[in-house]
């Protein structure tokens, strides 16, 4: 043990303290859930870092807020430097002030791997839960994984060998969102809740969590829903609204479309559970769209130099995390100029014409499920956590 370790070993009846990083909107959710778990096996534990609204509802005392951490592109970063280097700079001097006993990151690599190494230098034991994607991009990440993370928590089957030939210590825990992806009735009775025909060919449309990203896609989706509105009369849309979105951004979009898009609140289940399809933005989004085994036609844009400089770096074929899983495109990817509104309407329009399709789609959709694991993600890695976190080693 180190002499920064054995001085901050968790001594019997003293309180423990847990510094927790989550960036993003989907890192808020899964880091909340482990915490109630971490709870659970030791209820004396607290406490502090970043997070969102379920964090804090969970107990965290935020130094700062995930929806003013999360970026997407090069132009976003260089727009938020400033603020997330000064709240990097608090956190690793907590690390000296507050000494906490484990640091959780959950995964947000560019803010939470340089953490880690403030960590590891301070004496701090760090968990990270919810791997990076350096096995798509900036693979040269893994050496500093291996030299600063004690134990590694993964939600894709795949990540634990890749991991493994690494050198890290690795744990394959299920992914998460198969303990909350689940609607609240029937196909028929969600549409009634609602507020949807029941029998009305419907179109789920996730613009994404991040306001850039609804300026940049929503105009797309609503212009796709007033083509498919022509070619479908009838038809309804509807979008779940994001709890880190602006709703007024979201329905002065919609305002500006003929199409008719009703948007509801903390449904996104029941809102995939009702549709014959989604148009989803690529993200988390297409985790849960998947686990909800609804069709759907993936797009995504992001900024030109930063698309650029993607290509250069990105090492896989597909970007939708179910495609991925599968091994193969099981669902359509609208990319960059390819995620235009005819384009998207070319491919909604096809799924739904086409029964033998869409059903060839929803079975591809369960074996990504399968292998997804089993439900009790966050109780499998908090048991993790605690173990590590009463370690001396």
């Amino acid at each position: 043990m180190s002499p920064e370790r054995e001085n901050r070993a968790v001594q019997p009846g003293r309180t423990k303290k847990v510094l927790i990083v989550a960036g993003e909107a989907s890192g808020d959710l899964h880091g909340a859930n482990l915490v109630r778990e971490m709870k659970e096996v030791d209820p004396g534990i607290q406490f502090y870092g970043i997070g969102g609204k379920r964090l804090q509802e969970a107990g965290v005392d935020l130094v700062a807020r995930s929806s003013e951490m999360a970026v997407v592109g090069l132009t976003e970063v260089f727009a938020k430097f400033g603020f997330i280097l000064n709240v990097f700079f608090r956190l690793k001097k907590s690390l000296g002030a507050e000494k906490p006993d484990l640091a959780v990151l959950i995964d947000y690599p560019d803010f939470n791997i340089p953490l880690a190494r403030a960590a590891k230098k301070s004496g701090v034991k760090v968990f990270y839960y919810i791997s990076p994607q350096v096995w798509a991009w900036r693979k040269g990440r893994i050496r500093s994984i291996k030299k600063y993370i004690d134990r590694m928590a993964v939600i894709f089957p795949f990540e634990k060998d890749f991991y493994e030939k690494a050198g890290v210590a690795v744990t394959f825990v299920g992914h998460p969102l198969l303990d909350t992806a689940r609607a609240t009735g029937s196909r028929e009775e969600v549409r009634l809740k609602l507020g949807l025909d029941r029998r009305a060919t419907t179109v789920a449309l996730l613009p994404g969590s991040r306001d850039n990203e609804v300026t940049r896609l929503l105009p797309l989706m609503t212009k796709a829903a007033e083509i498919l509105s022509e070619e479908f009369p009838g038809v309804q849309f509807v979008l779940p609204l994001a709890d880190t979105l602006d709703e007024g951004l979201v329905t002065s979009i919609i305002r500006r479309s003929t199409a008719k898009v009703l948007v509801v609140a903390d449904s996104i289940y029941d809102v995939l559970a009702a549709a014959d399809v989604a148009v989803v933005t690529s993200g988390t989004a297409t985790v849960e769209t998947a686990l909800m085994e609804t069709p759907m036609v993936v797009v995504y844009r992001v900024s030109g130099l930063t698309y650029y400089v993607g290509r250069l770096l990105v090492d896989v074929q597909n970007i939708a995390m179910a495609n991925i899983i599968a091994g193969k495109t099981v669902v359509v990817e609208l990319i960059q100029d390819d995620a235009t509104a005819v384009a998207i309407a070319k491919e909604v329009a096809e799924i739904l014409r086409d029964d033998i399709k869409k059903g060839a789609i929803v079975e591809e959709l369960k074996k990504v499920r399968e292998r997804l694991g089993s439900p009790g993600a966050a109780k499998r890695a908090a048991r993790l956590a605690v173990e590590l976190l009463n370690s001396n080693g």
